[in-house]
This record gives structure tokens, C-alpha cells and sequence, in this order.
């Protein structure tokens, strides 16, 4: 099989193909795929006369915008490296990034980061190129270059993994990983050439990344770019761009629909609502199969450019809870523990200088592990049940947090679960349970401790429920334990 040509040459494909198509709208502007093609390959130009040379990084640090999109395939053009920063670690985690990552050039509008781009403490300035400024006038000043079409093994893009313990980690993402999993979107969801796509999720995860912005490109379609997600702001833009599909979390769409003007909000545009993260409640699932849009359900980690795990809305409610089937070109497994192994032409090689880590993440027979437990029906369906180093002993019994999650979830009146276990003299440990309450709830702590009665065995119920107004989450939607641990003392 012929390999998949490098990420750098995408602009040109598709400028060659469809030039005069809208691929990015941002504010009041709109980019075609020629006009993104000729800035792509003036940056590139730009960045060859900084420097920049097949291996070395280019970071950006920023909110979504079109500069995210351009940085990336001009970085790759040049046979160069991508970093994408994350603009709400601290501050001490971006040095950190940089520092492991040593980029030549950082494309940055966060202001509130400048610091961190001043000389190094070996002397080496950290070249910033401001958007809007010293960035746009590179490009206004560059004439446009060929791209390169890079070997599908080489490092494309380093990506950071979500994960809030440890010595955070780069995932080295391939040219042939991150194609690989963007045709896996086009095949699994289906994706046409005309496709809107609203992506306020920070395109500096691997989820908005990998599973909207880089298929909707790859077919042609048009990417809305906002900054940040806002409820009446989405459902204007849903309405003025006749918006087709939305990437989110689950309590991003439970917002909208708590929205006063969702009733009577134009949603016809919308085909699908892409959600990772954590399940989508059915309580969920019921409201917006009233409005017409359909939910796409899904499981992944950037180690696996992300996608491994797929929910399709003909199996959302048969199937409610769980995340689905693998991806068309993934293979998925489970250990003896239950631990999901993933296998395919989408899954890293490794850690960026992360030898041990990397030697760690993988089975002698080159299956990726995940971390994650799940069990599996006789159709295929995988259901989550818990991170390997979340569950919990009670009694000499294990416990998954998230299965007890799952059903405080299923109070009429919670909205919101999480579970942690806690020191317990007796017992070795015991669950602790926060619930976030629907608007207007009267529930006490004490009342859902007596609904769980009879639907958990009692090794399973948390000995102590506490009341909150919001959970902690990453962005990527998934729960922050260690926050929660955090707050106890832990």
C-alpha cells in the first residue's frame, strides 16, 4: 500500500481541487483554500529565513485562529516539527514545554506569556512571532515556496498529553498517524465536502485537532474557528454559517440546551454533534433527538491521533453508555485486567525523549496501553469502566469510580458525578461522591445516599456524598481526579 502523502502538502491538494471554497472563517474573515495555500507557503518561506529547518519545532501558543492552521502546515511543509501549546497550563508548565521541546520559533497572541519567550538561561533567544504583528508581516513579506512532501514516518506535530500526573509527555505524532486517523473520521463519520464545522474546543488537544479540524480540511469542508465557547454566540453562529457539525463536550451541550432560546433555535443546519469525553447522558440524548441533530460518541487519547472508539447514532440509545466500536482502520483489545490495548497506523511510536515511558506504553507485542479498563459486549460495543489507577479498594473489593458514577448519573435530579476513593480505618478505603444538582433541585447529600440503596452492592457506595455546584474537568471533558484528591487533602 502507497503511503499517505505528507501533512505539509494538504493547502496545495486542496487548493488545487477546490480554491475557491471557504476553509476558514474566523470573525468577519473568510479564507478560501488558495488564499490559505498562498499563506501557508509564504510563512513557510518566512520561517526557512528564521531558520527553521526539517526537524526543528515551531510552538504556537494561543486561542483557536486561523494562525493555529496555517503555523501547522507551513511547520510541516518544511519537513519542520509542530508543537501546539496549551494556553491554560501555569506558567511554569509552558516553560517547562519549551524547554523539553526547545522549539526555533513560537507563533504566539498570548499576551499574558511573553515572559516565557525572553533568552533562555543558555543565552539562545526564543524567536516570537506575534499575530497581528511581526507574524503577519513575515508572511506580507515572503514570497511563496514549494512544500515538501515529507516520509509519512516522519515527526509531524508533539502534542502533549492531557494527563494532569507525572512529567507531562509529548506525544510524537507522525505525518501517517495523523492521516490515518483523519481518513478513519472521514469513513466513520461520514463526512461530506460541504461540511460547516463550529470548533470552540482549543485546537491544541489532540480531540479538536485530530477529529474535526483535519478530516473537515481533508474533505473541503469549511472550519468556524472561535476563540472560546460561549451559548448564545454558538447558536448565532449555528444559524449564520448553517453550521452542519459541532465538536464538545457533553456538558457543552447540556449548557445550549439549557440555553432559554435553544426552544426555538434554528437547528436544522446541524447533522452531528461530535462528543467526547465522558458518555452522553440519555436524559441528553432525548432532548436533542427532539431538535434533529444526531450524537457521534466517541473514545480516544492523543497517542492515538486520537480516535480508537466510535458510537454512531443508529446505536446511541440501544448502546447508551458505552463508547462504541473501533475505528474502521484501529484494532482494539483487552488485557486479562480489562486494560484497553490499541493497535494501528494512527497509534505514536512514542515519547518525545521519553525512552522509558515509551518502552512502558506498549506490550512486547506493540499494542499501546491505555490506562483504561473497559468491558466489552458481544456486538463489539466497548464501555469505559474506569482508569487502572482510579479504581480502588474496599474490603478486599475492587471498586470503579467510574461505574458508581454512572449511577448517580441516573438521579433524576444529578446532572453531574464524581468519585474518588478515601483512607478508611476499617474498610482499607471507601468512596467519597461529589453530585452536581439540576436548577432548582431540593435534594440533600442524604437523600442520594438512600436512592443508591438497593442499586449499588454496599462496598460499592461511597460512604460520604458532597453537594457542589461544578466538577472539575480538563478540556478535553474528562474528569480532573487529581483536583478532586486535592480538595481532601490527598
Amino acid at each position: 500500500m502507497t503511503p499517505p502523502p505528507g501533512l505539509g502538502t494538504w493547502t496545495a491538494r486542496r487548493a488545487r481541487n477546490s480554491p475557491n471554497r471557504v476553509a476558514l472563517v474566523h470573525g468577519d474573515t473568510r479564507t478560501t483554500y488558495a488564499e490559505l495555500d498562498d499563506r501557508v507557503r509564504r510563512l513557510a518561506a518566512g520561517l526557512r529565513g528564521l531558520g527553521v529547518a526539517p526537524g526543528d519545532r515551531v510552538a504556537h501558543l494561543g486561542p483557536n485562529h486561523p494562525a493555529f492552521v496555517e503555523t501547522m502546515f507551513a511547520t510541516t511543509g518544511l519537513g519542520a516539527v509542530f508543537v501546539p501549546l496549551n494556553t491554560r497550563l501555569a506558567a511554569a508548565e509552558i516553560a517547562f514545554a519549551l524547554s523539553d521541546t526547545t522549539p526555533r520559533v513560537v507563533v504566539t497572541s498570548d499576551d499574558s506569556k511573553a515572559s516565557l519567550l525572553a533568552p533562555s538561561d543558555s543565552g539562545d533567544a526564543l524567536l516570537a512571532l506575534e499575530v497581528g504583528g511581526s507574524y503577519d508581516e513575515l508572511i506580507a513579506g515572503s514570497e511563496p515556496t514549494d512544500l515538501v512532501d515529507a516520509d509519512p514516518d516522519a515527526l509531524a506535530v508533539l502534542m502533549f498529553t492531557s494527563g494532569t500526573t507525572g512529567r507531562p509527555k509529548a506525544a510524537c505524532l507522525t505525518h501517517a498517524n495523523l492521516t490515518w486517523n483523519a481518513l478513519n473520521v472521514v469513513v466513520d463519520v461520514d463526512l461530506r465536502s460541504d461540511e460547516v464545522c463550529l470548533l470552540s474546543a482549543p485546537l491544541f488537544h489532540a480531540a479538536a485537532l485530530g477529529m474535526t479540524c483535519l478530516p473537515v480540511l481533508l474533505k473541503g469542508g469549511t472550519l468556524v474557528l472561535e476563540q472560546a465557547f460561549d451559548v448564545d454566540r454558538t447558536l448565532d453562529l449555528v444559524e449564520r454559517e448553517r453550521v452542519t457539525i459541532m465538536f464538545g463536550v457533553p456538558t457543552m451541550f447540556a449548557t445550549i440546551a439549557r440555553s432559554p432560546r435553544f426552544a426555538d433555535a434554528d437547528l436544522s443546519s446541524v447533522r452531528y454533534l461530535l462528543c467526547g469525553g465522558a458518555p452522553v447522558p440519555p436524559s441528553l440524548l432525548e432532548v436533542y433527538d427532539h431538535r434533529g441533530p444526531a450524537f457521534l460518541q466517541g473514545y480516544g487519547m492523543t497517542e492515538a491521533a486520537p480516535g480508537v472508539l466510535l458510537l454512531d447514532p443508529a446505536h446511541a440509545h440501544a448502546k447508551v453508555g458505552t463508547a462504541g466500536r473501533p475505528h474502521f482502520f484501529t484494532d482494539v483489545a483487552l488485557a486479562p485486567s480489562g486494560e484497553v490495548l490499541v493497535h494501528g497506523p494512527h497509534v505514536v511510536a512514542g515519547y518525545w525523549q521519553r525512552p522509558e515511558e515509551t518502552a512502558a506504553a506498549f506490550t512486547d507485542e506493540g499494542w499501546f496501553r491505555s490506562g483504561d479498563v473497559a468491558e466489552a459486549d458481544d456486538d463489539g460495543f466497548h464501555r469505559i469502566v474506569d482508569r487502572v489507577k482510579d479504581l480502588y479498594i474496599s474490603g478486599g473489593e475492587n471498586v470503579s469510580p467510574a461505574e458508581v458514577e454512572g449511577v448517580l448519573a441516573g438521579h433524576p435530579e444529578v446532572v453531574d458525578a464524581a468519585v474518588v476513593g478515601v483512607p478508611d480505618d476499617r474498610w482499607g478505603e471507601v468512596g467519597h461522591a461529589w453530585v452536581v444538582l439540576r436548577d432548582g433541585a431540593t435534594t440533600t447529600a442524604s437523600d442520594v445516599l438512600a436512592w443508591l440503596d438497593g442499586r449499588l452492592a454496599r462496598f460499592k457506595t461511597p460512604r460520604t456524598v458532597e453537594v457542589v455546584e461544578v466538577l472539575p474537568r480538563n478540556p478535553t471533558g474528562k474528569l480532573d481526579k487529581p483536583a478532586l484528591r486535592r480538595s481532601l487533602g490527598q
